[in-house]
């Protein structure tokens, strides 16, 4: 089988030198640049580009190849009561088998290729190792979204933003609004009403009343 797999994507891995030994075990360590979208998205998540520490175990088996590792980053996003950037030390664990693609579920080697039409549910949710390599990126990004919180808050205690102004109430300790009863507000409306009346109606009969002594005079 030809390889899709580029060997120099610093996400895929070489399994030659376990060769198809059940029991033979390798450790890496690797540092590698966080692939787009890593974590979730609009959210928090490892900004593109940014370190992600692994530390792999490869362990062969007879159906293939069993990885169980480690994934190290710093998340970005926001606190979602008051909206403030916020860092979060990200560890995501994770366990994948990579079957071999001439191998059953009990790796025993087929000896007709298997019949893409004939394949099950199951065999559509194994992820296989291609000549000897196989890519870790779609195993870390469902293992950093697992990681991550839902729902990031800078502290636990982070009482929001005020909903009446939009202050961070962390930032004025003691911060509120006078509430004022709907009820009272509409009374109060309504006398300033009846008062600015009144003012007009006095001033109203200021000027007729100067208007007749002005007359009187002449």
């Amino acid at each position: 089988m030809s390889t899709r797999l580029d060997h120099r994507n610093p996400l895929v891995f070489d399994t030659h030198e376990l060769g198809r030994r059940p029991g033979a075990m390798q450790r890496l360590s690797r540092t590698v640049d966080a692939p787009k979208d890593l974590g979730i998205q609009g959210v928090i998540g490892v900004p593109e580009g940014d370190p992600v520490e692994l530390e792999l175990r490869l362990e062969s088996v007879m159906e293939g190849v069993l990885v169980t590792g480690t994934a190290r980053a710093l998340a970005k996003g926001e606190c979602v009561r008051c909206l403030e950037p916020i860092g979060l030390d990200a560890e995501a664990d994770f366990q994948e088998m990579f079957s071999y693609p001439d191998a059953d579920d009990r790796g025993r080697v087929r000896t007709e290729p298997a019949d893409d039409a004939g394949e099950s549910p199951e065999d559509e949710d194994r992820l296989f190792l291609e000549d000897g390599l196989f890519d870790l990126e779609p195993v870390l990004r469902d293992a950093v979204v697992l990681a991550l919180p839902m729902q990031p808050v800078c502290q636990d205690d982070c009482e929001g933003l005020c909903s009446e102004c939009g202050v961070r109430l962390a930032d004025e300790p003691g911060h509120h609004h006078d509430a004022v009863d709907i009820r009272w507000a509409a009374l109060q409306g309504l006398a300033g009403s009846i008062q600015d009346g009144e003012k007009d109606e006095m001033s109203g009969d200021a000027h007729r009343s100067a208007h007749v002594d002005e007359k009187q005079e002449k």
